[in-house]
Parts: structure tokens; sequence; C-alpha cells
């Protein structure tokens, strides 16, 4: 390998390191979630969207079982979508509640996905109305 390789090798080393530590850093200087929360209340919110979640495929189960839905179709496909978006968010809760390690990328997606995953559970309340 010559010098200049050597040396381009290095750069894309420090760049990489640069990257990830920058990556790293960001919850702690900007906060978390859209909203630049606390840790403390961003664990809270994702909590209230987490049962949020859970309380509408709930209801969504109960209507289609019981023939109540007047749109069951829309309302199994914005259930379906809702899952979709907040598939993150259950594998985060389903790693905690097991003692799994969660990790920082599952952790971000989380954060990224979690406002999304609320719009989808409340998208449903609508449909909910027998």
């Amino acid at each position: 390998m010559n010098v200049k390789s050597l040396i381009a090798i290095r750069s894309l080393e420090v760049l990489t390191v640069a990257t990830l530590i920058s990556g790293c850093t960001v919850p702690f200087f900007g906060g978390y979630g859209s909203g630049s929360q606390s840790r403390e209340e961003f664990e809270r919110h994702v909590e209230e969207i987490f049962r949020l979640q859970n309380q509408m495929t709930s209801e969504t189960m109960m209507l289609l079982d019981n023939n109540e839905a007047k749109n069951p179709d829309a309302l199994m496909q914005a259930e379906q979508h809702m899952q979709q978006v907040c598939a993150d968010l259950n594998e985060y809760a389903s790693r905690d509640i097991d003692g799994l390690s969660i990790g920082f990328f599952l952790s971000r997606r989380v954060e990224k996905s979690a406002i999304d995953c609320e719009q989808a559970a409340l998208a449903i309340k609508p449909l909910l109305n027998p």
C-alpha cells in the first residue's frame, strides 16, 4: 500500500468515528423525540402511545369479533397500518418486558416512529363508533 492509500483509509476511519460519535450525542444535546423532551418525558410519552395502541387493537378486535363495526374493511386496514407503523415500539416493549437488551438503533427507531405510531392509533378512533 502506498502512503496516499493509507492517508485515505485513515481519513475515512476518522470520518466514520466522528459520524458515529455525533450520532450518539444527538439525544443528549437536542433532547428526545420531535419535541426535544427530556428522557423521562419521552419515555412517559412512548408508554402512553404504547397503551393507546394496545387499546385501539383491543377495541378493534372486539368490534370485529362481534360484527359491530360500521366499516370492518376500513377498520381492519387502519389497524394493520397501525401495527406496521408501531412495529418498532412493540419490539421495544417486548424486549423490555422480557428483560432483553434494547440497543441504540432500536431506541432511535422508536424515537423516530413514536409520533407516527400515535397518529396511526388516533386514526382508528373515529372508525370504532358502532
